[in-house]
């Protein structure tokens, strides 16, 4: 059993697991690795199987395979996924959910601001996956089992926005495969520290756990320490002291945003990981100050919103989109910022 080292991550790292592997006997007979597999891995249907391969997620001598391929004596094959295998018991509870779309194949939904996506490191419970257990009609069931909604990515416990769960054993592979390509859309909406200097950018820092602290990660700009990792941002509102910005994720790392934001010196705004938590642009004053405290107490999280979601249909094949309005702490934090300039012009360089 796997159990996530940190049930905050913003998103899977993006790298291939194996959760089943077979070296075939001298004396086995030409059979299609479908057949073979479904015949011999309890619980997994042939479909599921085909979908695997669809998706390149069988491997044969260490190359992408589909259904049809004749397995021969001594191959090697290995069934990969891009997250690791878990186990985690999961017990369904009565939580409200903000479901945002649902069908036969996915559940989208938008997700408050903490509550924990995944069981696990001491939150075996109150978890937006016991909540979708419940909603599913489900009784104690195993993480990963095929008939309950199966997490392809996740966002932070206090980050709020759209999350979507495949449904079905072929949903969890060609949604998997899509956040391993990075063709997901995902825009999100962050307010930070200190006047951006730049209407648009973009940060291409790899990304990293930091050595020095376990719970927290880091950018680095050279060499091949960390993953690769590319975050565009685009400002949507200035506030002299803090900006609104929206972001789009080119790849997802665990953290990516919250690390390559505090890397150009800007963190979020009330991040307690990344120094957001704390005045990082403005006057010395003691009114300031207050003030600061005060939107830190209507949203007492960091300042990121998944805005937007966009992703083809693992079943129908068509482009979809989803967007989710910002929470009402966000919002509200916003409209201080917003009668604080319009009363103090706040000096940009402060």
């Amino acid at each position: 059993m796997h159990v996530a080292d940190n049930p905050e991550w913003e998103e899977e790292v993006q790298e291939l697991y194996e959760h089943y592997g077979f070296i075939i006997d001298k004396g086995q007979s030409l059979i299609r690795i479908d057949k073979y597999l479904s015949a011999h891995i309890e619980g997994i249907s042939r479909s599921r199987i085909q979908a695997a391969a669809e998706a390149d997620y069988i491997l044969v001598n260490g190359k992408a395979v589909k259904s049809s391929y004749q397995v021969k004596p001594l191959d090697q094959i290995s069934i990969v996924m891009p997250f690791r295998r878990r186990g985690v018991e999961i017990k369904p509870e009565n939580i409200p959910l903000h479901v945002v779309y649902e069908d036969d194949d996915v559940l989208v939904i938008n997700k408050p601001a903490g509550l924990v996506v995944h069981p696990g490191h001491g939150n075996y419970s109150g978890t937006l996956i016991n909540a979708v257990a419940w909603h599913l009609g489900m009784r104690n069931v195993v993480d990963g089992d095929g008939r309950m909604g199966v997490l392809v990515h996740r966002i932070d416990k206090n980050t709020s926005g759209l999350l979507v769960l495949a449904k079905t054993e072929e949903a969890q592979f060609r949604l998997s495969k899509q956040f391993f390509d990075h063709t997901i859309e995902r825009q999100y909406v962050a307010l930070v520290w200190g006047n951006i200097p730049i209407d648009c950018g973009m940060v291409n820092y790899n990304i990293g756990r930091d050595p020095n602290d376990r719970l927290r990660f880091k950018s680095f700009s050279q060499g091949t320490q960390g993953r690769h990792a590319v975050t565009h941002y685009q400002v949507v509102e200035r506030f002299g002291y803090v900006t609104l910005i929206s972001c789009r994720l080119e790849t997802g790392r665990t953290h990516q945003i919250r690390v390559h934001l505090d890397a150009i010196g800007h963190p979020l705004f009330n991040d307690d990981r990344y120094g957001g938590d704390r005045i990082r642009k403005g006057p010395l004053y003691a009114k300031f100050a207050a003030f600061v405290e005060n939107c830190f107490q209507v949203m007492p999280r960091h300042a990121l919103h998944a805005e937007s979601l966009g992703f083809i249909h693992p079943k129908t094949k068509e482009k979809i989109l989803f967007t989710a309005p910002l929470p009402l702490d966000f919002e509200q934090v916003l409209e201080r910022w917003r009668r604080y300039t319009k009363n103090v012009d706040p000096d940009p360089f402060a």
